[in-house]
């Protein structure tokens, strides 16, 4: 491709709104552009790139046996109801209705589409396993779209689905997906980790997610270096700390005014991690949740605990159930009988310090299993820096990632509610058992742009993504040796089919340059005083910082030689 005839808009300036590197160098590089909020335009650059990916993502996916399938994004409302996520995706979804008033969906994914075609003509366990997949535009309600291309209202998505007859074959299926998954992200020059996770909506059975660490990452990962084990920290379990050898005595003690942990704490001169937090919720039943100062609930626990239902009880509701306001309350001393549940954290923790069901008062001194030997402990709060590993006791860290893809086993949750079944090899009717799998593309290319981008270097792309491996730039397009030479070395490339953009554009050194540092092609050529003087054309390894200087013979060996060596 030649640059004066090339739609590749490149900005100096970085975008005021833009936070994460990667939203502002496709800006930047003339990758996207914005329609609306959360909506992009991909410009021809951005779309070659997606292209690269996609492409990878087929290969590996035929390589399971995928067969690729393209289904419709206007879905009817009907099935969605059958598999009750209609009312479980609330606003995120997008719904519309036609002419006649009939409700349709704009699809944000597509596990009801798949069980209605595996319900109408998948018929006996001959048809069985199946794996299916599709590259797809997918449309959610974001409520706050952002970090460029990570959140958005409309995005493109390879998601599959496998079918199977039992378990045994949706764990092969799964599996192989793991496999593929992991070849994808490799072949894109990805660093990342695979994690223990939620299902949340989707639901079924296990599920894991393949991750980059970002400091912009909307979700949390716990990571054990010492033995690689790594959760989602919606899901990430630790070891509990070792509890003090000694108890104090129960003492009530005057706080006047002092409500939050940080405040009882200083007034106390005492550290977060020597306090209890009393927290009240609602459920069918209201229940009181203990754990240590310096801790957070985590929800998705306390969901999986308590269910859907379970919220923050309301302040006259904590005055009816302990007496007084929040701040104050505590396990002890309850003006009425509820389930009180403490964080394993807590056990056998001693010398603690929580409300005492009066206003500004704290009891301190308090031993739970001494104290409170009714009490059920669980995992209810989120894992922090330094817990003990649960695999193998090191110490773990919690850092910001953003999810790349998900592979969920769905188990019969879809099938039996939406009646997908199977004749086994007595004529019985049964479940088809369903595995669902995707990946968000566009956050693939983001990714690659966060863990390759450099202020002081540009772009890097690797072999596999890069828009084009070789940019030709001639410094001086006003001699005519240097316009030849840069045609004719254009030519030579293109014929030994080798991606090549030729900056043919008027302007000077430094223009070009900035330009191709920006564009990221992982081989400069550069045409100008070497040639002149030496007939010498030089050639930089961006990947390696590496310059040769070739002679025109020795140029196209060079160039495969380097290629190769690419990663």
């Amino acid at each position: 491709m030649r640059l004066s005839h090339a739609y590749v808009p490149t900005r100096k300036e970085v975008p005021a709104d833009a936070v994460m590197p990667s939203h502002q160098w496709m800006l930047r590089a003339g990758m996207i552009r914005p329609l609306v909020s959360g909506v992009y335009s991909y410009l021809p650059i951005g779309w070659k790139v997606m292209r690269k990916v996609m492409r990878i993502i087929r290969e590996e996916m035929d390589s399971i046996g995928g067969q690729e399938l393209q289904l419709p994004v206007l879905n009817p409302v009907e099935i969605w109801d059958e598999s009750g996520r209609n009312t479980d995706f609330g606003d995120e979804m997008f719904r519309l209705q036609d002419r006649k008033g009939r409700t349709l969906i704009l699809a944000p994914t597509h596990e009801e589409v798949i069980c209605d075609l595996a319900r109408k003509y998948i018929q006996s366990y001959k048809d069985l396993p199946q794996i299916w997949y599709q590259i797809q535009t997918k449309f959610r309600d974001e409520p706050r779209p952002r970090s460029g291309v990570m959140r958005t209202r409309q995005f493109i998505m390879k998601d599959s689905y496998t079918l199977d007859v039992d378990d045994d074959g949706l764990n092969a299926g799964y599996q192989a997906h793991a496999g593929a998954y992991r070849k994808i992200f490799t072949r894109c020059g990805l660093t990342f980790h695979v994690v223990g996770a939620s299902s949340g909506l989707m639901g079924g059975g296990r599920s894991q997610e393949f991750m980059v660490e970002s400091p912009y990452g909307e979700d949390a990962l716990v990571l054990c270096d010492h033995c690689g084990k790594a959760d989602n920290l919606e899901v990430a379990s630790s070891v509990p700390p070792a509890a003090p050898e000694s108890s104090g005595e129960l003492v009530k003690i005057k706080t006047p005014g002092q409500k939050t942990i940080q405040e009882v704490s200083g007034f106390l001169k005492k550290s977060p991690r020597e306090m209890m937090k009393s927290l009240v919720y609602a459920s069918d039943e209201p229940v009181m949740i203990l754990i240590r100062g310096d801790h957070e609930i985590n929800e998705s626990k306390l969901i999986k605990l308590f269910g859907p239902s379970v919220r923050p009880a309301h302040p006259d509701e904590i005055i009816e159930i302990c007496g007084t306001e929040a701040g104050y309350v505590g396990p002890i001393g309850l003006k009425r009988s509820i389930t009180i549940v403490a964080d394993r954290a807590l056990e056998n923790q001693q010398n603690l310090t929580t409300g005492a069901n009066e206003k500004d008062r704290h009891l301190s001194g308090i031993d739970l299993m001494r104290d409170c030997p009714e009490i059920r402990y669980v995992d209810v709060r989120n894992v922090i820096s330094g817990d003990g590993c649960s695999e193998c006791g090191s110490p773990v860290r919690v850092f910001n990632a953003v999810e790349l893809g998900h592979i969920f086993k769905l188990g019969t949750k879809y099938s039996e509610a939406m009646k997908a079944m199977y004749s086994d090899p007595d004529g019985n009717e049964k479940p088809i058992f369903m595995g669902s799998y995707g990946i968000g593309v566009e956050r693939i290319v983001a990714a690659c742009i966060e863990q390759n981008f450099r202020p002081e270097r540009g772009m890097l792309w690797n072999r596999g993504l890069a828009p084009y491996l070789v940019h030709l730039i001639p410094v001086n397009m006003d001699k005519e040796e240097i316009t030849r030479l840069a045609d004719a070395l254009y030519t030579d490339l293109v014929s030994g089919n080798i991606d090549t953009l030729l900056d043919d554009r008027k302007g000077s050194a430094g223009f070009k340059f900035k330009d191709a540092d920006l564009l990221g092609m992982p081989i400069h050529v550069i045409l100008g005083g070497k040639w002149i003087k030496e007939k010498q054309i030089e050639i930089k390894n961006r990947h390696t910082g590496e310059v040769v200087l070739v002679n025109r013979d020795q140029f196209m060996d060079t160039i495969e030689k380097i290629i190769d060596s690419l990663s």
